[in-house]
């Protein structure tokens, strides 16, 4: 009788012979959903190809594309034992499980489930099962799911395009050509002090195909989904990874968060929107928009901090007369973060000053928004010094700090922080009367591992995954006072948490850098949150030149000013002269009014008619009562553009800013010449 040992060397040496010539070895195990295939070989590498189109690509070669890191090896190659396939019906509907086993050398069983649904037939759902078979603990540094090389196709440059939707304190574009020697990182947890999270999703396509990877759990996890691409031979390379040392013994196993890969043609419109429905199924559904969540906005932070009443007041006016439907109050009502008292030279009777300077604004027939910043303490403060169990701790004990208000975290899954911010909310808007919540700072799109010992967390990652928790709370207390209150959270540049969107009703293009990031930025949002979400552009004064009305109106934005009047009342140092003077009324009064008339902002969103990346010039579309309307956007353009998106109709074309007649085309797509300088929007009307 052969001894148990012996036979394990035996089979030991069988994995370790076969692993040599696996890559020769014609065994395949194939999952195929309707438009993706993806292909084992006996060493469980693997190769994705898209179907997207009725056109077969092969995206990668076969490659370990998931392994783990074991006592600082990396164990990529697993012999193959079986697989079988399971019928499933679940959140996601009906689907069909492939469970492919494998075992390494070093006695560690590899178990992949990838999940296909028939309702998301160009995705594949990935969870990987390790055990410890072997005899002797082990110690897992890091596990990688869907690592995959990308092919490039040579014939564009730039040759590939991406979305990636990690946040950095650069604030740079989430949108962005790939380059030779580009590299990201894209981990979703804290990369500077107060700059974290994310959308747990890399997309990059080519001009005839993309692919996407990320995870698919209902809490924010700190994952890496790293971008590389060394040149155009070699291609690009991504993948889902994270690090934490995770220790098995004989017998043990874990389990890898629920990984995804999606393919698709077009830009990463598609991909978000099967992220969205994936997590709605989940449970992760956005919220219904209210009304008032469409208006248009003027906002009180033209006159900054250190505002006077009198020039809030003595602007509401002008607010009124140009078709503002809402006034905010931005920063410097308060004493400091964390206390949120009223400051006494602005409101030296407190609650009652408050109260009757929002019933100024409601008698201008104005709604009111407050700007706020919870999660933030500042240093000296009485509920620093009477309740510093709330603060959020690193784990050496230190507080985390919040740059911009020089201040310092609370940690959002305490319940004596929820608590009190509960009172804050209450009293905001049962007491003073405010209809809305301007949610301003960086730091509230993600937050770190909290060490509190007083705050008795299962596992420091429970303040990463609890934040939604809080924006749930806070969305709620507001709508049980104003059901249509307007929840708008503006995490200042960073890439949005998806996590968060469920718990607001208006999301914003958040401080951006130019108006390319507006226009991306809500194509990103409309794909995260509903081909209607209320995208709001933010101040104009933040697009370029100040002024560029175009750019969010065009892709279905929601307007925003933030000016000051009358003309040198205000010199505003964070942005420049912003004073309304005579020209730019006229200007204002005609953009407000193609925004009230037009109503974009609540149409319907196309986000897949045209990639934002490839095609030229950058183009949207939106379809609203019968019509479509088309927002073009380049330095210059003089040439032909693609009408997509029609029914089989003869449309008339207009130029609906400048009220210029363009002629007639005929559906269901139509090439029109067009000239213009930085943008063109045109409506097409069916003809009668």
């Amino acid at each position: 009788m052969i001894s148990k040992s012996l036979s394990s060397t035996i089979l030991l040496l069988l994995i370790t012979l076969l692993s040599f010539c696996s890559i020769n070895n014609n065994y395949v195990v194939k999952v195929e959903n309707k438009f993706i295939e993806i292909e084992f070989n006996d060493s469980l590498y693997s190769k994705i190809i898209s179907t997207v189109g009725n056109n077969k690509i092969e995206l990668s070669d076969f490659a370990a594309t998931e392994y783990l890191v074991v006592d600082g090896e990396k164990i990529s190659e697993y012999y193959f034992k079986d697989s079988k396939k399971n019928q499933l019906e679940n959140d996601l509907g009906k689907g069909e499980e492939i469970v492919i086993t494998g075992l390494s050398k070093n006695s560690i069983q590899k178990q992949v489930s990838v999940s296909i649904y028939e309702k998301f037939p160009t995705a594949a759902f990935f969870k990987i099962n390790y055990k410890n078979n072997g005899s002797n603990k082990i110690t897992i540094s890091k596990w990688v799911n869907n690592s995959y090389r990308i092919k490039s196709d040579n014939i564009e440059s730039p040759s590939f395009w991406s979305y990636q939707g990690a946040s950095y304190e650069d604030r740079r574009d989430w949108v962005l050509p790939l380059t030779e020697g580009f590299e990201q990182e894209n981990y979703l947890g804290m990369n500077a002090s107060d700059y974290g999270s994310g959308t747990p999703i890399i997309d990059i396509w080519r001009k005839d195909v993309g692919i996407a990877v990320g995870h698919v759990e209902t809490t924010p996890k700190l994952v890496k989904l790293p971008v590389k691409m060394h040149d155009q031979t070699t291609g690009v390379g991504i993948s889902v990874e994270y690090e934490k040392e995770i220790s098995l013994e004989p017998g043990e196993s874990f389990e890898t968060f629920e990984t995804f890969v999606n393919t698709h043609q077009g830009d990463y419109y598609a991909t978000l929107k099967v992220f969205k429905d994936v997590l709605s199924k989940k449970g992760l559904s956005m919220v219904d928009f209210p009304q008032s969540s469409y208006e248009p906005v003027w906002c009180a932070w033209g006159y900054e901090r250190n505002f006077k009443l009198n020039d809030v007041l003595g602007t509401l006016p002008k607010v009124k007369e140009l078709g503002f439907k809402w006034a905010v109050l931005d920063d410097g009502w308060q004493t400091a973060e964390g206390d949120w008292y009223l400051h006494p030279q602005k409101f030296p009777r407190g609650d009652v000053d408050m109260k009757a300077f929002v019933d100024k604004i409601n008698d201008f027939g104005l709604k009111a928004k407050l700007w706020w910043a919870p999660l933030a303490v500042d240093p000296g403060t009485d509920l620093i010094k009477k309740h510093s169990d709330m603060l959020l701790l690193n784990e050496d004990g230190s507080t985390q700090d919040i740059t911009w208000w020089d201040s310092y975290y609370l940690c959002p899954a305490y319940p004596k922080t929820l608590t009190y911010t509960k009172d804050l909310i209450v009293k905001m808007m049962s007491v003073w009367g405010y209809e809305g919540l301007k949610i301003d700072g960086q730091h509230l799109n993600g937050v770190p591992p909290c060490y509190n010992p007083k705050h008795n967390h299962a596992y420091p990652e429970e303040s990463v995954e609890k934040l939604q928790e809080f924006w749930k709370l806070v969305y709620e207390t507001a709508l049980s006072i104003h059901k249509e209150a307007v929840i708008e959270i503006c995490p200042c540049g960073t890439s949005y948490s998806f996590y968060n969107l469920p718990y607001m009703n208006q999301p914003v293009s958040s401080d951006p850098l130019s108006s390319w990031q507006i226009r991306l930025k809500g194509k990103t949002l409309k794909g995260l949150m509903g081909d209607n979400s209320p995208y709001y552009g933010d101040h104009v004064e933040l697009s370029d030149d100040k002024s560029d009305w175009a750019t969010t109106v065009g892709i279905g934005g929601v307007i925003g000013t933030k000016f000051v009047w009358p003309v040198g009342v205000h010199d505003n140092k964070e942005t420049g002269e912003i004073s309304l003077t005579p020209e730019k009324e006229k200007e204002w009064t005609k953009w407000v009014n193609i925004y009230s008339d037009k109503m974009l902002s609540n149409g319907t969103y196309l986000g897949e008619l045209y990639d934002i990346g490839f095609d030229k010039p950058e183009t949207h579309a939106i379809r609203k009562d019968g019509k479509m309307f088309y927002a073009f956007y380049a330095p210059e353009w003089d040439g032909t553009v693609e009408l997509r998106g029609l029914e089989n109709k003869t449309y008339k074309v207009k130029d609906y800013v400048n009220n210029i007649e363009l002629g007639e085309i005929t559906g269901p797509s139509s090439l029109l010449p067009i000239k213009f300088s930085k943008n063109l929007l045109i409506e097409c009307e069916p003809s009668n």
